[in-house]
């Protein structure tokens, strides 16, 4: 009989303290069918284009045939990253070369490359509060000292981000979604990113600008990425998988040139390319089809959904309990009393057949635990009402 062997010392350091996905966990408890779910971060399956993505595999098997199915270069598909490029011009004046533009297996990959060109072990890392959790995931396997930034009503708390840079603090790399935010819902004002950016060139930071859900704005006034104010101090990130399908998984970085290089060397060492397939499938569907009317319909449905849970929250909720009105996006982020739990909430709102994503994840600091966040976008409005009151019952036994 061979020796059993102890598993511990084969498995890297670095990766000790990395924790599985808590939403991925939750999601599990959430699929049962008699359950109402706010808890998934997930793009709405009615809304996938599938016949005209249908459309555009069969026409790019029958002109491309084998060439379509081979190995295609790191950067992504040429025509792809032109579009990419044209989009930011149309919509927000940005001349953007497509060189910088590096097409990614989704917006998350792209923080994995970053994390592994950029993050030494145990250097300052600045984050929003609450931050993405999928960010938080990713940079933890390269072990930085997370440096947590409050986000307020108007965007990042200036005054803190401030301090933390007067003290010394190691940071060069500073990480926020600007838009409509996971999982607050807060956006950034136009003040906030301008005096964001004027930091970002004074201290020599460079943003990572994640902006998966830019495009999904159904109110308000559409403002500049901070990239635009401080291009050679942002990387901005985007992803196909909120505004056309998830599957894809495909995403994009906006890097400026000085960036370029060590980040396509880092994704060749990866993987040598995303889903070179993929990639032109969706090309051909952004060429044979409006993005914009498209994505009308997605803003339609989700605003009237955000709608619903907003005046399902103001009938049903008891006092003491305030919540987040975003202008786009597909989340709305609840703070409970202090002395209230979301862990201990959930585990009562599972009992009446509602589940939610307590924030403690979304937090490096885990004493915070009186927030958490809905989602809004899979579920109509019908559901939300009642989904509400469920919440609402389980929230009362509590108070």
């Amino acid at each position: 009989m061979p020796r059993e062997l102890s598993m511990q010392p084969f498995f890297a350091q670095r990766f000790e303290k990395v924790e599985p996905s808590f939403i991925r966990e939750i999601l599990k408890v959430a699929a049962n069918p008699e359950i109402i779910s706010f808890a998934g971060g997930l793009p709405n399956p009615h809304l996938f284009p599938v016949k005209a993505i249908d459309q555009a595999c069969q026409d790019v098997l029958r002109e491309q045939g084998a060439a379509a199915l081979q190995y295609a270069a790191t950067e992504g598909f040429a025509p792809l990253r032109q579009y990419i490029a044209d989009r930011y011009l149309a919509r927000h004046g940005m001349q953007i070369n497509p060189d910088n533009i590096l097409i990614t297996s989704g917006s998350q990959q792209a923080l994995d490359l970053l994390g592994k060109v950029l993050i030494d072990e145990g250097q300052d890392l600045i984050i929003e509060e609450p931050g993405y959790l999928g960010a938080i995931q990713a940079f933890s396997v390269y072990q930085p000292t997370f440096k947590p930034i409050t986000l307020e009503e108007e965007g990042l708390d200036l005054a803190a981000l401030d301090a933390l840079l007067a003290s010394g603090s190691s940071a060069k790399l500073l990480y926020g979604v600007p838009n409509f935010q996971n999982p607050s819902g807060v956006s950034y004002s136009r003040a906030n990113r301008e005096a964001l950016a004027e930091r970002l060139v004074r201290h020599e930071l460079l943003m990572v600008e994640d902006d998966p859900y830019g495009e999904l704005r159904f109110e308000g006034e559409h403002l500049p990425p901070i990239a635009k104010l401080a291009p050679n101090n942002t990387v901005l990130l985007g992803s196909f998988s909120k505004t056309v399908v998830p599957a894809f998984r495909l995403g994009w970085m906006v890097m400026p040139e000085w960036l370029r290089k060590k980040v396509t060397i880092a994704k060749q060492a990866t993987d040598l390319h995303s889903n070179a397939f993929s990639q032109q499938v969706l090309h051909r569907f952004l060429t044979d089809n409006s993005l914009d009317a498209h994505l009308e319909k997605i803003k339609e449905v989700y605003g009237r959904q955000r709608a619903a849970m907003e005046a399902a929250l103001a009938r049903h909720c008891p006092p003491g309990v305030s919540y987040t009105r975003p202008e786009g996006g597909m989340f709305l982020w609840l703070t409970l009393p202090a002395h209230i739990s979301a862990m201990a909430l959930f585990d009562e709102a599972i009992k009446e057949k509602v589940a939610f994503v307590p924030g403690a994840p979304f937090y490096v600091r885990p004493e915070i635990k009186n927030t958490l966040r809905l989602s809004f976008s899979c579920v109509d409005e019908a559901t939300i009402e009642e989904g509400v009151k469920r919440l609402a019952r389980a929230l009362q036994r509590m108070l």
